[in-house]
């Protein structure tokens, strides 16, 4: 009987136990059911891999990219929800960004650009042959050399001239003044010089060969004759630049070229004459605008030294612009696309959104901003080219100008109406009590 007994008891026992565990197993399982369904729940969703580096180009998975570069996942937090398009912080440290806030501040007074020495196309003299001829030599001339005025350029054979040239001596010996008269201004309506005429009457001989002179000293700028070469009347023979005064071309950034006038005096310096000053005079603004620039040529005319100034010579300008007050940011901050200025805004949560701007004045590495930022906004100050992509690529549009000065003029349009609205009106309207 306590046999049968103790049986029982064992029995018992070990089915407790298995009750025990099928409750612990079920248990565990239902918390592990539990966190699968919080990790699925709180697990972010992947819309695309993608290389910052080539936003443009998206792939199906993790991988490499076709600059060999390891993709990063979109998710689909990032694009769609507030303002501005979200990207992961880490990102944003690889890719350098610094950022900057937007300053009121006071701008130099001085600005700058960058100009070349050219040479100065109003000097120069067309050397051309005044009649049919042949060639008989050429005075070891070439493109480039610089000569003085009245260098002797080539010796033309004109046949046609020693005839008309016979006949005008022939003329002077008669003593007919009219004649002479007649016969003389024949010459010289065939082309030929007084200097070559009065030459004739002194020697009393006809001189069909005739030696062509530089008109002017300066440089060889074309030369198109050569030994036994035949030339027509009007053939161009030589072009010579003069060196007395140069051109400085200087490229002046649109923002600033309003601050330019024809005939103000220009500090130059030269990389060829470290620590020389030189001045200049403002000659013309050319009015086409140099479109991947964005700059304006001012052409500044220089008194060439003695010739020490040479074109294609590298130079600074700068020109008085005056002090003045503006709101100010980096200058590498802007992203000039050709059609508008942006600057990337740092938002708050990690979110960029692109801003229109218009910009002013340049001086020192900062930039005026005339209209589309508040002070104390923050902005990107570099690495904001990789940022505005993602934002392109996301379909974030970019703020424009004009809701920047709609903000500011809310507040003063709520305050107008509550001030000079119905109720103002009827507690003016009612009497005193």
């Amino acid at each position: 009987m306590t046999g049968f007994g103790d049986k029982r008891l064992a029995m018992a026992a070990a089915a407790l136990l298995l009750v025990a565990i099928g409750a612990g197993a079920g248990v565990l399982i239902s918390q592990r059911t539990r966190s699968g369904a919080n990790d699925a729940a709180t697990e972010r969703k992947v819309l695309y891999w993608y290389d910052p580096m080539v936003p443009n180009e998206r792939y199906p998975g993790p991988g490499k990219s076709s600059m060999n570069m390891d993709t990063i996942p979109k998710y689909a937090d990032e694009v769609g929800s507030g303002a501005g398009v979200r990207i992961d912080p880490s990102l944003t440290q690889n890719l350098g960004a610094r950022f900057a806030f937007v300053r009121g501040g006071v701008l130099e007074a001085d600005a700058e650009a960058t100009a070349v020495i050219d040479f100065n196309q109003r000097d120069i003299a067309v050397v051309q042959a005044r009649a049919d001829g042949f060639v008989r030599r050429v005075y070891d001339r070439a493109p480039g050399d610089v000569i003085a005025a009245g260098a002797p350029l080539v010796d033309l054979l004109i046949p046609s001239w020693g005839g008309a040239q016979a006949e005008y001596l022939a003329v002077r010996r008669t003593g007919d003044t009219s004649l002479i008269r007649a016969a003389r201004q024949r010459l010289v309506l065939l082309g030929m010089s007084e200097a070559l005429i009065a030459a004739i009457e002194r020697s009393g001989r006809a001189r069909n060969t005739i030696t062509i002179t530089a008109p002017a000293g300066g440089v060889v700028k074309t030369l198109g004759v050569r030994s036994g070469m035949s030339v027509a009347q009007g053939a161009t023979l030589a072009e010579i630049n003069g060196l007395t005064t140069v051109w400085l071309n200087a490229a002046i950034p649109e923002a600033l070229a309003g601050q330019l006038r024809v005939g103000q005096s220009v500090a130059v310096t030269l990389a060829a004459f470290p620590g020389e000053r030189f001045t200049g005079r403002l000659t013309a603004l050319l009015p086409e605008l140099v479109g991947d620039s964005r700059t304006v040529t001012a052409r500044i005319e220089m008194d060439s030294r003695g010739g020490r100034l040479r074109p294609g010579m590298f130079g600074r300008i700068t020109f008085g612009g005056g002090s003045t007050s503006a709101l100010l940011v980096p200058t590498e901050a802007v992203i000039r696309t050709g059609e508008r200025d942006l600057v990337m805004l740092a938002l708050p949560e990690g979110r960029f959104q692109a801003a229109e701007v218009r910009i002013g004045r340049e001086a020192g590495g900062r930039t005026e901003v005339l209209a589309g930022l508040r002070e104390g906004e923050r902005i990107v100050a570099s690495g904001q080219f990789l940022i505005d992509s993602e934002a392109n690529m996301s379909g974030v549009a970019a703020r424009p100008i004009g809701e920047v000065e709609r903000a500011a003029a809310a507040p003063l349009a709520e305050g107008r109406s509550v001030a000079g609205g119905p109720a103002a009106s009827a507690a003016r309207a009612r009497p005193a009590q």
